[in-house]
């Protein structure tokens, strides 16, 4: 009997060690795989996306200088970007992007707090026109941990990086870039097309025009954690091209806090943002205080005389259900005391909404979505409207106030191996915060394109 149970006990042990063995298997395979990813010192990517979109007629009771429309109207969009992209050191990624435009805007790019198309910049013409989009250095230090394979992407070289690590970015770029990721709605060159929904609506992010500008963002990751800061500088007047190159008077500066977690063994991320802009910007209370002692419109463009400060927050959630299905929410709020420098005419913004993978209906490489945008104004900026003032995207010459409110749906088709096709639709109330105006319906058709 002793015999017996000491001869069992090693069995069990050597089985003990074969179940081991097998349940390790995957996990070294896998390691091993994660150790052969091959680095890219070098890649070169393309897109071009062109969309276009057509407003029937719609009702209201007036109209004004920065209003939307009425009438029906048809408008397009097309980029064509290239992301080129070097390694010419350990840790050092050097990209440049070279890009195209044209477009013709509904109503001149004015009319709404969430525009219809996240595509189309303020500087968009019926002449196609090449520029530099981006040229920036991201420089990383690795501090030790696991590692994690990066895939090769736009602006973007296949590697792997240390989860603890600091990361550097500095040059010529988007903010959006690295601040207000979202997994589900960050792209309306594949996602929600609308201003409101693409990224918060309150963020009133530096850029020039086109959208893009220049500065340097320091992020810290630590496993499931990441902080990032940056400063960036603004453009010279509010929503113009040329940019102000003194970034210590005149800038914007902002810090996110990330923490990816696990729930119901699905991934998700919470992002908080905080953003403080300081640059020569008209207050809506100056405006008004000058009309009335001067008897006339209120006017933001006469009182823009000294260096004003604009700050804002928001939160960021995404979350997926399972590997088809994922969710997202977004809350922000601006001050409101300024005008709108660089981004859109929204202060109080809540969005949300869910992708679908056509999986389940043998579609796997479609994509549903469906998104809402609430927007609001703070009080002040009400009142300015109120009276007739104009800003540079809204002014319907009175105001009826009720929130404005974006309801968007789209789906995305692949077409072939890098070409998608999708239809969308946005039913927008209360257009530009007037409850006197609208509803306003806007179709829109993308073609989009990458390799």
């Amino acid at each position: 009997m002793r015999l017996n149970g000491f001869m069992a006990r090693p069995l069990a042990r050597l089985q003990g060690v074969a179940v081991l063995a097998a349940a390790l298997v995957p996990v070294l395979a896998q390691a091993q795989a994660a150790e052969t990813v091959e680095t890219e010192n070098w890649n070169a990517k393309f897109q071009s996306t062109y969309v276009w979109q057509r407003k029937p007629s719609f009702s209201a009771a007036y109209s004004g200088p920065n209003s939307l429309s009425t009438d029906k109207e048809r408008s397009y969009s097309f980029t064509a970007t290239a992301f080129l992209g070097w390694r010419p050191w350990t840790g050092g990624e050097l990209y440049f992007n070279p890009e195209a435009a044209q477009g013709v805007p509904l109503s001149r790019l004015t009319g709404l707090g969430g525009l219809t198309n996240g595509e189309m910049a303020r500087t968009s013409g019926a002449e196609i026109k090449f520029y530099r989009a981006r040229l920036f250095l991201r420089q990383t230090w690795g501090m030790g941990g696991e590692q994690e394979a990066v895939e090769s992407g736009p602006n973007q070289l296949a590697g792997m990086v240390d989860k603890r690590r600091w990361v550097l970015t500095a040059g010529n770029l988007s903010v959006t870039d690295i601040f207000d990721a979202n997994t589900y709605s960050h792209d309306p060159r594949t996602q929600f097309l609308n201003w409101a929904i693409m990224t918060h609506g309150s963020y009133d992010f530096a850029a020039d025009a086109r959208g893009y500008t220049w500065g340097a963002a320091l992020e810290w990751y630590h496993d499931d954690w990441a902080l990032r800061v940056g400063r960036f500088i603004q453009p010279k007047l509010p929503n113009q091209q040329q940019l102000d190159r003194d970034i210590f008077s005149h800038y914007g500066d902002q810090i996110e806090l990330e923490h990816s977690h696990m729930l119901g063994g699905q991934p998700g991320t919470v992002r908080l943002l905080a953003f403080h802009n300081r640059t020569r910007m008209s207050r809506f209370q100056d405006a008004l205080n000058f009309a009335a002692s001067t008897g006339t419109t209120p006017d933001i463009n006469a009182v823009r005389t000294d260096v004003q400060g604009k700050s804002g927050f928001g939160i960021n959630i995404e979350q997926a259900v399972n590997d088809d299905v994922g969710l997202f929410l977004r809350a922000s709020r601006a001050d409101g005391k300024t005008e709108t420098y660089a981004f859109t005419e929204i202060e109080r913004s809540l969005s949300g909404g869910v992708l679908v993978k056509g999986r389940s209906w043998g579609r796997a490489d479609d994509t549903l979505g469906v998104a809402f945008a609430r927007n609001g104004l703070s009080s002040v900026h009400r009142r300015y409207l109120e009276a007739g003032g104009v800003g540079f995207f809204i002014g319907d010459g009175s105001l009826n106030y009720r929130p404005e409110m974006i309801y968007e749906t789209f789906y995305n088709i692949k077409v072939a191996k890098a070409a998608w096709l999708t239809f969308d639709w946005q039913y927008i109330r209360n257009p530009a915060y007037n409850a006197d105006r609208g509803p306003v319906n806007v179709g829109s058709v993308r073609l989009h394109t990458e390799f």
